[in-house]
C-alpha cells in the first residue's frame, strides 16, 4: 500500500467535459480558489489556450488577469496549463517564437506546471516544446502519453515513447492521458507496468475520464501497480464525461489500505460549492455513467460530445446524434486513426457532422481537415485512405491552403497589429478576431465576487437594470412573493409563504 497524491481537474477539464468550457467565469473560480489551495492537491489543472479563448469570446474576460488573480488566491498549489505545442487559441499552427512568447507570459502570470501533449506523439515536437517551456521558466513539465485503441497503439508503442521521454532532460514526469475513458483495468495491468519500466525515476500519473464508467476501477488498479498520482474532479464537475469524483476515490483508496493526505473538510467544501454553483447557474452535474461498448469504437472524449450535442440541438438535429457518432468511427479510420485528443476530435466530429447532414460525404470539408491531410499537424499514425485523400486534395480550397505562407513570427505580427501592443494583447489579437478582443477590453475588469446563494437575486437585479423604471414590481416564485411599491404606495414588503 502507498501514499497517493491527487491532481484536481475541476476548473479546466471538468468545466470542459461537462459545461463545454463555458460554465466557469472568473468570479466563480476566485470564490473557491482559496479553498482549493487548502485541500492538498499536487496541482490544479487550470487552463488551456482553448479555455483562454472562451474567456474572451464568451465572457469578455481577460484570461491573463484570470490566471494572475487565481495564482494570488491559491499561491501554494501549482496551476497547470495543457497545450499541444502546435497552436495557441486559434486552430491554425503558430510560429514557434509566438508559442514561446505565450509560455513566457503564462509563467509570468502564474502558471508553473505544463502538460506537453503532441497529438501525433511527434517526439521531436515534444522535446522542442519542453525546451521552450523550460526557457520560459516553467518549473515542471509533464509529457503526455495519450491513450487510444487501434492496431498500432499497443503497449510497445507507448513504452517506446516513454523511453524517449525518460531520456529528455526537460521532461520531469509523464502521465497516461485517457480522454475517452477507454482504459480497462485489464489493459492497465499490462500498459502501466510497460510504461513505468521505461521511466526510471520519473513519476507516472494517470488521467482517465468516466465516460463509460471504467476509471474508478482502473484508478484502483493503477494504485496497486505503483502509480502514485491520480487525477480527479470535485462535486458537480466530476463523473459523467469528466474524471472520477475525488471524495469517492479517496474513500475507495483508503478502504484498500492506501494513504491519501488530503484535507477532507476542505475537499467537502469544494464539492459542495460546485454543486451549489451548478444548481444556481442551471448547469448539469456529472453523474456516474453506465458502460457503453460503442465508445470503444468511436472514442470521442466528454467535452467534444457535450459540444456536439449542443451544436446539433442549435440546428434542430439532435435526433441525428447517433448517426453522427457512427460516422465518427468511419471518418477516424479514413483519416488514419488520429488520437482523439484536441484538435482531432473536433476535426473528426466536425467532418462527420458535415458528412451526415450534407448531400454527400466529403462534399464539405473544413479547413482543419484539409490542413490535416496536407500534413500541417504532422504525419498520421496510419496512412489516410487514398480515395478520401484524393477527394480532399482535389478541392479548390486545398490548393489555396497549400499555397498559404508560413505563420508569422511575433516581430512581423507587431508590424501588422501595432508596435506598442503589450505581449498579452498581441497574443490574443494574433489568434482571435479583433472585435472579440475589443469587446473584452471594453467590458473592463471581470467581476471578482460570486455567491451561488445570491445568484437568483443578482440575476434579477441585472435584468431590472436593463428595463425602464416602473412604479410597482411583484416577484413570485414557488413559496415566495415579493412586492415592491413606489413611494406613493404602501411600504415595500416581502412575504414568505
Amino acid at each position: 500500500m502507498a501514499d497517493i497524491q491527487l491532481v484536481d481537474v475541476s476548473l479546466r477539464d471538468g468545466n470542459q467535459s461537462l459545461w463545454g468550457a463555458t460554465g466557469l467565469r472568473t468570479a466563480h473560480i476566485l470564490q473557491i480558489a482559496p479553498v482549493l489551495d487548502r485541500v492538498g492537491f499536487l496541482a490544479l489543472d487550470y487552463t488551456s489556450s482553448t479555455h483562454m479563448g472562451v474567456a474572451v469570446r464568451t465572457h469578455r474576460e481577460d484570461p491573463w488577469e484570470r490566471i494572475r488573480l487565481t495564482h494570488q488566491a491559491a499561491p501554494r498549489t501549482p496551476l497547470q496549463f495543457i497545450g499541444s505545442g502546435l497552436r495557441f487559441i486559434s486552430w491554425e499552427p503558430c510560429h514557434p517564437d509566438l508559442i514561446e512568447l505565450a509560455y513566457e507570459r503564462l509563467v509570468l502570470a502564474g502558471m508553473s506546471r505544463f502538460i506537453v501533449l503532441d497529438p501525433m506523439h511527434d517526439m521531436d515536437a515534444v522535446r522542442a516544446s519542453a525546451r521552450a517551456i523550460r526557457r520560459a521558466g516553467g518549473t515542471e513539465v509533464v509529457g503526455a502519453l495519450t491513450y487510444t485503441i487501434s492496431q498500432v497503439h499497443d503497449d510497445a508503442f507507448y513504452a517506446g515513447l516513454a523511453a524517449q521521454m525518460a531520456a529528455c532532460p526537460d521532461i520531469d514526469r509523464v502521465y497516461v492521458k485517457d480522454p475517452a475513458g477507454l482504459l480497462t483495468p485489464e489493459r492497465a495491468r499490462t500498459l502501466l507496468p510497460a510504461v513505468a519500466a521505461k521511466l526510471g525515476d520519473k513519476p507516472l500519473e494517470l488521467h482517465s475520464h468516466c465516460t463509460i464508467g471504467l476509471s474508478q476501477l482502473s484508478y484502483l488498479t493503477a494504485a496497486e501497480l505503483g502509480v502514485r498520482v491520480l487525477q480527479v474532479a470535485c462535486g458537480a464537475l466530476s463523473d459523467g464525461t469528466s474524471l472520477p469524483d475525488g471524495e469517492q476515490l479517496i474513500a475507495n483508496l483508503r478502504e484498500l489500505g492506501h494513504t491519501v493526505d488530503i484535507d477532507d473538510r476542505a475537499l467537502a467544501l469544494v464539492a459542495a460549492y460546485f454543486i451549489r454553483l451548478s444548481q444556481a447557474q442551471g448547469l448539469p452535474a456529472g453523474t456516474p455513467q453506465p458502460y457503453d461498448a460503442s465508445f470503444l469504437r468511436h472514442q470521442v472524449a466528454g467535452g467534444v460530445i457535450t459540444t456536439m450535442k449542443r451544436q446539433l440541438a442549435e440546428i434542430g438535429l439532435l435526433d441525428r446524434f447517433g448517426a453522427v457518432m457512427d460516422e465518427v468511427s468511419r471518418v477516424r479510420a479514413e483519416l488514419g486513426y488520429p488520437i482523439m485528443v484536441t484538435p482531432f476530435p473536433q476535426m473528426v466530429c466536425g467532418q462527420a457532422l458535415y458528412n451526415v447532414i450534407g448531400s454527400e460525404r466529403y462534399a464539405n470539408v473544413p479547413d482543419q481537415t484539409i490542413l490535416y491531410v496536407l500534413g500541417r499537424f504532422g504525419r498520421p499514425t496510419a496512412p489516410v485512405d487514398e480515395n478520401v485523400r484524393d477527394r480532399i486534395l482535389s478541392l479548390p480550397r486545398a490548393a489555396q491552403l497549400a499555397a498559404e505562407p508560413p505563420p508569422l513570427p511575433p516581430g512581423e505580427l507587431r508590424k501588422r497589429l501595432g508596435p506598442s501592443l503589450p505581449d498579452e494583447e498581441l497574443l490574443l489579437r494574433a489568434t482571435m478576431p479583433a472585435e472579440q478582443v475589443d469587446a473584452m477590453l471594453a467590458a473592463g475588469p471581470a467581476n471578482r465576487h460570486y455567491n451561488p446563494e445570491l445568484a437568483a437575486v443578482t440575476e434579477l437585479l441585472a435584468g431590472l437594470k436593463t428595463r425602464p423604471p416602473v412604479d410597482d414590481l411583484i416577484v413570485e416564485r414557488q413559496g415566495f412573493r415579493l412586492e415592491l411599491r413606489g413611494t406613493a404606495g404602501p411600504p415595500v414588503r416581502g412575504v414568505q409563504r
